[in-house]
């Protein structure tokens, strides 16, 4: 059953209803031939446009939804019980107008924000390379200035709508300087001499197309530059911050449609004379899987409502995505397992919510990874501060 939610106006209880009518209309319908076939749904991403879906966190000025965190990463998790594979898209998706947003002039974010959140473009977002993962900073690609030009060479790994996207934001070495050495960059799709390679083939979200993005002598204008040379890292990795809890609500949708699955099946299958939901050592089971995905929405709020506060937050998003990843991947093992035999195979979509829960652990930051933001937080003695905020924001 649908989850229970408390959100903070009537406009954004609004928001959820049309969400769940879109998700029931055009996402469930065709979610799993899709992700059996391996088809990318660009349709669907310009009806989710239509409907204001693309762009819910920015301002309403530049064609945003004026939705605040906490609003937004409801919706996405609702996306995510019933498609991830299209729920992570949005997510990307707005990662990769992200650093437009904050550091665009307002003659670049005029130009081009309002058609990235109208859902006239689909975005893509270039920072991994195959020997560059967890530390983007040891990236290889290049860009050179060459007069009023940059030109861009080298290969991004795992890049999601990599071959789809109508435009992609690029991470590039500008100098050597450890700090200040890459630059962000805005490039069309049709930009010469970039090209997606083979899409991966991937375990699961295979509705999700993931390519790498190879880079050979690609122009780039001067104007297409985002922020100032130098700035590049700083501007993606506060993206990817707020990616993490994008990630953290996708895992929640996905465990959530696992629990409800099962909840159901332990309904209607008997053992014994007796639904199998009234044996304990299966309700139990069912209990925790509860308990993990409420406290997991629990967790990505929290750290939502100190984003929209305008407080810090990179431990709450480490500590949400860690939390409501690993919490994913238990919950969609545990639904497998409550239907047993039935739920190995491909007549229920459990097995398939536990190859896309595993996925959720390593991207936007492995886990591994988020541990160790959580642990230098703690050793520079951040948490524990109390603050005060006025308003529904507390």
């Amino acid at each position: 059953m649908p989850a229970h939610r408390l959100m903070p106006t009537q406009e954004s209880a609004d928001l959820i209803r049309l969400v769940r009518d879109i998700a029931a209309d055009v996402l469930l319908p065709r979610a799993a031939e899709d992700e059996t076939t391996g088809r990318f749904p660009r349709e669907v991403f310009a009806t989710l446009g239509k409907a204001g879906l693309l762009g819910l966190p920015f301002p309403e000025a530049v064609g945003g939804g004026g939705q605040p965190y906490e609003v937004y990463l409801q919706v996405l998790e609702e996306l995510g019980s019933a498609w991830a594979s299209v729920a992570v898209g949005v997510s990307v998706h707005t990662l990769s107008c992200s650093p437009l947003f904050h550091a665009g002039t307002a003659e670049q974010v005029g130009q081009w924000l309002p058609d990235m959140l109208g859902g006239e473009q689909l975005g893509a977002f270039c920072l991994s390379e195959t020997h560059a993962g967890s530390d983007p900073a040891a990236m290889r690609t290049r860009a050179v200035l060459d007069g009023d030009l940059y030109v861009l060479d080298g290969a991004k790994a795992w890049t999601t709508h990599g071959g789809q996207a109508d435009f992609y934001t690029v991470l590039a070495r500008t100098s050597d300087d450890e700090r200040h050495g890459i630059s962000c960059f805005l490039v069309p799709a049709d930009a010469p001499g970039l090209v997606a390679d083979t899409p991966e083939r991937k375990m699961g979200l295979t509705g999700s197309t993931t390519a790498a993005t190879l880079l050979t002598d690609v122009r780039v204008p001067l104007g297409q530059r985002i922020g100032a040379e130098g700035d590049g890292l700083s501007v993606a990795l506060a993206g990817l911050t707020a990616g993490r809890l994008g990630i953290a609500a996708v895992a929640t949708g996905v465990a959530q449609a696992a629990l409800d699955v099962a909840v159901e099946y332990a309904r209607q299958r008997e053992t014994f004379g007796r639904p199998i939901i009234d044996h304990q050592g299966l309700v139990f089971l069912l209990a925790d899987m509860a308990a993990r995905v409420e406290s997991a929405r629990a967790t990505y709020l929290s750290a939502a409502r100190r984003l929209d506060a305008g407080l810090p937050f990179a431990q709450q998003a480490a500590i949400a995505k860690l939390v409501a990843t690993d919490h994913a991947m238990a919950v969609t093992t545990d639904a497998v397992q409550v239907l047993g035999g039935a739920g190995y195979t491909k007549e229920f979509p459990v097995e398939r919510f536990m190859r896309e829960a595993k996925v959720m652990q390593i991207f936007e930051g492995t886990n591994q990874i988020q541990r160790v933001v959580i642990a230098r937080d703690l050793c520079r003695g951040t948490a524990g501060a109390v603050t005060h905020v006025d308003g529904p924001a507390c």
